[in-house]
């Protein structure tokens, strides 16, 4: 069993996904469950988790329609306001969607997050969720690590998941030899709580590749010196978190930026491949995000 724990589908229109600048001109279009197909076959995935990228309510319907139209989506990663007093009553319509398995919000975009995370009603709204076995993904950024182990730390009812190691900057020269040492040292920290779990996700779009033109949709691919600087991240989330709290995911289509789904999918193969025992890397491939999501699998 193989699970991608991380992927985007969107009608492209500007006005809801800001974040795509002129130039992702291969983000700039509808990617949809029927484009990643060919790649999800010819790789053995056989199941996938389709996260938000828009911070609405109807980014969450969206997600649930799709799923109930592809079989092969097994659980979505919504939206929803945390602090609104509707939050409950909100849950409770999705009830009857057994692939809701989560909840984010782009945590990385809020200028004052330590306010953010602060507030009483944010706190509570988690704690809901973790109250109905939901898991709350965290977007954040390597600057903001240090504010989110107190956060974690007082949530502790359910998984929480870090996606994308917290985008460590991949593009310096020689990134492999020289990860930035409070980065890794806030990694370690999160690390000691056992409900952390961490997504070997994103970090294509951290390195030079996805800066140097390939946005323009030539997904040429990697450089070794890029490989380099993925696999030393790999690592280092390998020792943090152990092989039982790590999730595969492409982030297709944004890693698209930078290489296609087959490289991204054959770089985690090889150093799950050289790092991993057989059993975990069916952990790592999908037994992980199957306990961690709660994900409800056909035979």
């Amino acid at each position: 069993m193989k699970i991608d724990a991380h992927q985007h589908y969107w009608h492209y229109q500007a006005e809801d996904l800001p974040w795509i600048d002129p130039s992702m001109t291969v983000l700039r279009q509808d990617r949809l469950p029927h484009d990643i197909a060919p790649a999800l076959a010819a790789c053995g995935i056989d199941a996938v988790v389709a996260v938000q990228a828009r911070g609405s309510l109807k980014e969450t319907e969206f997600l649930l329609q799709l799923a109930a139209q592809h079989p092969h989506i097994a659980g979505v990663v919504g939206w929803v306001d945390l602090k609104s007093s509707a939050l409950e009553k909100t849950l409770e319509s999705w009830t009857a969607h057994a692939v809701l398995c989560g909840l984010r919000h782009q945590l990385q975009d809020e200028s004052q997050l330590a306010d953010f995370l602060a507030q009483a009603a944010f706190n509570r709204g988690v704690a809901l969720l973790q109250s109905r076995s939901l898991v709350y993904d965290l977007l954040v950024l390597p600057a903001q690590l240090p504010l989110l182990l107190k956060f974690c730390a007082a949530h502790d009812r359910h998984w929480l998941v870090l996606d994308h190691l917290a985008k460590p900057d991949l593009r310096a020269p020689g990134a492999a030899q020289a990860i930035n040492p409070a980065w890794a040292a806030q990694l370690r920290a999160l690390g000691q709580l056992p409900h952390v779990v961490c997504k070997l996700s994103g970090l294509v779009t951290e390195t030079s590749a996805a800066h140097t033109g390939l946005t323009a949709g030539l997904t040429a691919g990697l450089t070794a010196a890029d490989e380099q600087a993925i696999l030393a991240c790999y690592d280092l989330a390998l020792e943090a978190f152990g092989p039982q709290r790590l999730l595969f995911g492409s982030d297709w289509p944004v890693c698209a930026l930078a290489a296609p789904f087959e490289v991204v999918h054959g770089l985690a193969q090889r150093w799950a491949q050289s790092r991993l025992s057989d059993t975990e890397q069916a952990d790592f491939w999908g037994g992980n995000a199957q306990r961690c999501y709660g994900l409800k699998l056909a035979a």
